[in-house]
């Protein structure tokens, strides 16, 4: 009776040596077999392969082809400009929809509707001057009369000094505010 739990055990701390062999041959055999399948001559062509693939790859190249031109809305021909009469606020401190500090948005403003030609859709554009500060001297000043109607119709006309309703009149630059598509 007593050599059967000890052969379990000469079993048992013989397993990891065994276990151990098979897995040393297995590697063996499988090295061997792609040493006489692939020879040195096809590793380094596969390996320059790699190289200059990735060197390929990692070259420079315009992933903009074909894409529209970024749009530049420092310039009187960006699409959200086309009924604005004024001095730019890109170019006086402030973005195409916030006044430059020490001015503030007129109470009141006039309407347009700007074809994107992005995306091929037209919008209603808000204009609002900036009042508080005078010109800013490199501002670019431009005018999009698009649209535009006589003075007696006053929210489709820009010639007005929409500063008007503010505590100071004094204008500075006008931002454009997408409102919503028209139509």
């Amino acid at each position: 009776m007593s050599s059967t739990p000890r052969g379990w055990k000469h079993a048992l701390s013989r397993a990891p040596r065994v276990l151990g062999e098979a897995l040393e041959g297995l590697l063996v055999t499988s090295a061997r077999r792609s040493a006489r399948t692939h020879g040195r001559r096809s590793a380094l062509a596969q390996l320059g392969g790699l190289l200059l693939g990735g060197a390929v790859t990692t070259l420079p190249f315009d992933r903009a082809f074909g894409a529209p031109a970024p749009e530049d809305d420092e310039t009187c021909t960006y699409w959200r400009y086309c009924a604005l009469d004024g001095f730019l606020c890109t170019t006086a401190g402030g973005s195409k929809s916030t006044c430059p500090m020490g001015s503030e948005a007129s109470q009141v403003s006039w309407v347009g509707t700007c074809h994107n030609p992005a995306d091929k859709r037209d919008y209603l554009v808000s204009y609002y001057d900036c009042c508080g500060n005078t010109p800013f001297t490199g501002a670019k000043f431009c005018l999009g009369s698009k649209g535009e109607r006589p003075p007696y119709t006053m929210g489709l006309n820009n010639d007005v000094n929409w500063c008007m309703a503010n505590a100071n009149k004094g204008y500075h630059c006008t931002v454009a505010i997408v409102v919503g598509t028209a139509g």
